[in-house]
């Protein structure tokens, strides 16, 4: 991926074994440095089909980083850097409903963002930023994912509200019933703020998660352990590969959602010329792509 310039890459975000696709071609790994701080891991890019693709491992190669030690602007700048313009993150989550049977895939389409001590946002010092969150998935991307949802012999989930947690304990089974008694479908610790970074970024953004658990509140299952998690996980990663895989053989050379592409440029209040020449430099990858004012 030699024009870092170039957009149109599918982005995915998720754990070990996802860079490693069949028929991932002229693969190359990527180390980069952020205006904030380093990425999980190098990035990994290669052509899928004929569709440029970067993968990352969200908690490092090994596992070895805490939901909340993500630094998750960093993954998010280092996806728009390399071209990335679809993001598909494909994230293990405990079931809060019945009918989501663990090992059952989620295409979520909202969030409940219930996380505390994290750097949420590419903005401020210097710059004004609201981008719009109503619907914090991408309409366009999920439902194309959905219209992919017969590559898998499991059943696929259309729709459904994700709550994510601060962690990196899992949930007290009070806690684990209250969220039931909103309606939420699943509980994780990954997904926020990285959907809101990615909309701020102008990145079409979607979920993939994969049922491990009933969480806690189940009373005829086991209280969720990392054993159980990792084992349903291990059976549920063929089948993110191989919606990924149907997804990017029909998927257009670039995306062209309007609500996502041009999230930040219609959302940013303070002028271009009003903006401190670090603060440009460090949202570059964003900026490069205005014409004129951002919310001209």
């Amino acid at each position: 991926m030699n024009d870092l310039h170039e957009t149109g890459a599918i982005g995915v975000i998720g754990g070990s074994g996802l860079y490693e696709m069949d028929g991932l071609e002229q693969i190359e790994r990527v180390t980069l440095e952020t205006p904030y701080g380093a990425p999980s891991d190098a990035y990994v890019t290669g052509v899928l089909d004929g569709r440029r693709m970067v993968f990352l491992p969200r908690h490092g190669v090994g596992h070895r980083i805490l939901p909340h030690e993500i630094e998750f602007r960093a993954n998010i700048w280092g996806m728009k850097q390399l071209g990335v313009d679809r993001l598909l993150s494909v994230s293990a989550v405990g079931s809060m409903k019945e009918a989501i049977v663990p090992g059952h895939l989620v295409l979520v389409d909202q969030f409940i963002d219930r996380t505390r001590q994290r750097a949420n946002t590419f903005y401020g010092d210097g710059v004004v930023a609201h981008v719009p969150l109503a619907d914090p998935i991408c309409p366009a991307l999920r439902e194309s994912l959905n219209g992919h949802a017969g590559a898998v012999d499991v059943d696929v989930h259309h729709r459904g509200t994700y709550v994510c947690i601060e962690g990196p304990q899992f949930s007290t089974r009070a806690e684990s019933l209250l969220y039931r008694s909103w309606g939420v479908s699943v509980i994780g610790m990954t997904n926020m703020p990285e959907a809101k970074l990615a909309r701020e970024a102008e990145i079409c953004y979607a979920t993939i998660a994969l049922a491990t658990d009933y969480d806690c509140w189940h009373e005829e299952e086991e209280s969720v352990t990392v054993e159980a998690v990792l084992e349903t996980l291990r059976q549920n990663v063929d089948n993110a590969k191989k919606l990924i895989r149907t997804f990017v053989e029909s998927a257009a050379e670039r995306s062209t959602c309007e609500l996502c592409g041009t999230a930040a440029r219609t959302s940013i209040m303070t002028p271009l010329d009003a903006i401190p020449a670090q603060r440009q430099k460090d949202l570059e990858p964003i900026l490069r792509h205005f014409k004129g004012k951002p919310n001209a």
